[in-house]
């Protein structure tokens, strides 16, 4: 049956060719698409992690519900010694790095007028490793040297109107109630993909903000992965491992609400656009199988006059539709990769995203289970288009059919 499926494919050049060709475009159109959006995941994931959360967050236990509110009962004091059973816990080749953060609230004043901020007391040379994303627009990265240097977002920078070497006076309060302030002089200014982050974000030494909090504590210990993909198996581990710890473990996904919005939001987009290359492959072969089914006709109706039964020839056009339907799809398939890799070595020059004002450069990513979904619905498509065809000409009577001969 194959064998003579085979035959019969390549017998039809001119609608083997149409057919093929619309399997391939929808098959090449998923893959490109899929891998498309899988890099918006990824891009935005890699620059949330590596600007602002890293890939896991440790708090005392109930922190992450309560601890805007009662933040000095959620404090680790034992951060050091903490740091060190954290890194134990994580094999050589996973781990990267782990830094610990002091978060607070104030107001910033230029001389002349205030603003609200959110700030992070920071272990420089540690946050500097891993926040690889964070772009510093004017002046330069922080350092364990600048103990009365200030980092500011570029949004919060553009609103009191300061720029590196400018003197500011941060005013906060401490964890007793009381309030405290210190001057600081600007060291840098830095840009993330969140306009809202750089609007109110700034960031100074932790011995400086525990200085400023009058407390020796940190409220989260922050660690970074080499990849991204070993996130939720260390998460495991040391949730099992800091048990015991009175700590709890929140991934970068957990984090962000925004980024997993985000995907739900562009998984469902991609999954209408693969209906729609699904309805149009599906009618696209149907055209063409009906056209060639309808050419065929006499060929079928001596088949059924030599004794071949209605099953027969419904099976054999099946059968050389799963033929085509396969060939197609490993065509798309390669096609697709190859221009995957072609567009993503040029690369795409995206806009700035909502809520940013920083643009990027997009690839096109090639991911097993996009090919597989192509694939598939290339072959199934196919079948699925002949299968209407197929029953009609299997229920024709053998005269009627056998007149299209002549």
């Amino acid at each position: 049956m194959l064998k003579l499926s085979l035959r019969n494919i390549l017998r039809q050049k001119i609608h083997t060719t149409m057919s093929l060709i619309s399997i391939i475009c929808g098959v090449v159109g998923i893959i490109l698409a899929g891998g498309w959006v899988n890099d918006i995941f990824i891009q935005l994931g890699e620059a949330l992690i590596h600007s602002q959360s890293g890939h896991i967050q440790i708090y005392k236990q109930g922190y992450f519900h309560e601890g805007s509110r009662s933040p000095e009962k959620y404090l680790i004091y034992d951060f050091d010694q903490m740091k060190k059973t954290v890194a134990q816990q994580i094999t050589v080749e996973k781990f990267d790095s782990i830094t610990a953060r002091l978060n607070f609230s104030g107001l910033l004043n230029n001389g002349r007028s205030d603003l609200p901020i959110v700030g992070d007391g920071i272990q420089p040379e540690n946050e500097g490793q891993f926040s690889t994303a964070l772009k510093i627009t004017d002046g330069r990265q922080l350092t364990d040297q600048d103990k009365f240097g200030l980092m500011l977002g570029r949004g919060l920078a553009n609103g009191l109107k300061l720029k590196p070497g400018d003197t500011v006076t941060l005013l906060t309060n401490t964890i007793e109630g009381t309030l405290n302030s210190l001057d600081f002089e600007v060291i840098g200014i830095f840009q993330t993909f969140s306009n809202d982050y750089d609007a109110r974000t700034i960031k100074i030494s932790l011995a400086t903000a525990q200085e400023l909090l009058s407390i020796n504590a940190v409220n989260a210990l922050v660690i970074s992965l080499k990849e991204t993909k070993n996130t939720d198996q260390i998460t495991a581990l040391l949730k099992n491992k800091l048990d015991s710890f009175d700590l709890e473990v929140r991934t970068w996904t957990e984090l962000n609400d925004f980024y997993e919005k985000t995907v739900d939001l562009y998984k469902s987009q991609f999954g209408v656009l693969q209906l729609i290359i699904l309805v149009m492959v599906c009618l696209s072969v149907a055209n063409s199988v009906n056209m060639s089914i309808y050419e065929r006709t006499g060929e079928f109706g001596t088949m059924l006059a030599l004794g071949n039964r209605s099953m027969d020839v419904f099976y054999l056009i099946i059968s050389e539709n799963l033929l085509l339907g396969c060939i197609g799809a490993s065509l798309g398939i390669a096609i697709g990769m190859f221009l995957a890799l072609t567009i993503s070595a040029i690369g795409i020059p995206m806009p700035p995203p909502p809520n940013a004002d920083l643009g990027y450069i997009a690839q096109i990513r090639i991911v097993p289970s996009v090919l597989l979904l192509a694939f598939l619905i290339g072959l199934f498509a196919t079948v699925i288009a002949a299968i209407m065809p197929a029953r009609k000409i299997a229920r024709l009577p053998i005269v009627e059919a056998l007149r299209q001969n002549y």
